[in-house]
């Protein structure tokens, strides 16, 4: 549940009014130009960046005031900037190091006094669940695991950024430029892989430049982020629930519910520049 979302950074606002429910093992797809806010929104939901208006629930822990408990349920992949995948790295290097720190930081005690064949069949296992997950097949590599991320293709980078983020079992999973260089059918590829995701329960937030017709849709355009598509001048509008909700469950925003919100004064201090100062700031934190 978000209402009201903003963050402003040092040169105006990065996003502002953002309003959408979304349950459990939803599809929800940012969509927007570049520089509209959408990867600060992503950061946002999921704990990484500080709110300055609204607030949000994710799994019933309100942001901001909770975020480092958001943080422990919700996963990024790559996000340049943030959690980026290392080049000079092997597949099964980035593999290992996960398993490390997920048995490290986010294992019990008892777990780190286990007999080592245990932990490592643990760690394979863990492992091999997540690359199935994500669709991600170590022999199809060119090198098998021994692969460099430098060699990957996008697609099979955005398979193993997803395959690291689930291999903490997260119920959050927020995906960036999840669209961006990809091939028609590499981009439909990669909408099956984040619906199966959903669908086995971890709600997904993707960034993207064009959203699919099944996904929520929360429009960004560098003003107030909006919803979906407008509807032909010919329908009938859709019936809203008793909380006001569309009945077709696209989300709506504050610019939307109040003109205000569109007044050309706000409009002209949520910038680029906005989105460029605060995406900086949770890169150097």
């Amino acid at each position: 549940m978000v209402e009201g979302l903003g963050l402003k950074g040092p040169r105006g606002w990065a996003f502002r009014d953002v309003s959408f429910r979304a349950g459990a093992g939803s599809l929800v797809a940012l969509e927007g130009p570049s520089g509209t806010g959408r990867t600060c929104l992503l950061l946002a939901l999921t704990g990484r960046m500080k709110t300055a208006e609204g607030h949000a629930e994710v799994g019933g822990l309100p942001l901001p005031r909770r975020m480092a408990a958001v943080r422990r349920v919700a996963a990024l992949g790559q996000v340049p900037g943030v959690s980026e995948l290392d080049p000079s790295l092997t597949v099964a290097e980035h593999l290992r190091e996960r398993a490390l720190l997920q048995r490290r930081f986010d294992g019990s005690v008892r777990a780190l006094l286990r007999r080592p064949g245990t932990r490592a069949a643990e760690a394979r296992a863990r492992i091999d669940e997540a690359l199935a997950a994500a669709g991600l097949d170590l022999a199809a590599l060119p090198k098998g695991e021994r692969t460099s991320v430098r060699d990957l293709e996008r697609l099979e980078a955005l398979r193993l950024s997803i395959a690291l983020a689930l291999m903490g079992r997260p119920r959050l999973l927020g995906v960036d430029d999840t669209d961006l260089k990809l091939s028609d059918a590499d981009r439909a590829d990669a909408w099956a892989l984040l619906r199966s995701v959903a669908a086995a329960g971890t709600t997904v937030l993707a960034v993207c430049s064009e959203a699919p017709a099944d996904a929520l849709r929360i429009t960004t355009t560098g003003t107030a982020p909006t919803t979906g598509q407008a509807a032909p001048d010919h329908a009938d509008p859709e019936p809203e629930a008793a909380d006001g909700t569309p009945a077709d469950g696209t989300a709506t925003t504050g610019a939307d519910a109040d003109p205000a919100a569109a007044d050309p004064a706000t409009e002209d201090d949520i910038t680029e520049e906005g989105a460029d100062d605060a995406l900086a700031e949770t890169g150097r934190a």
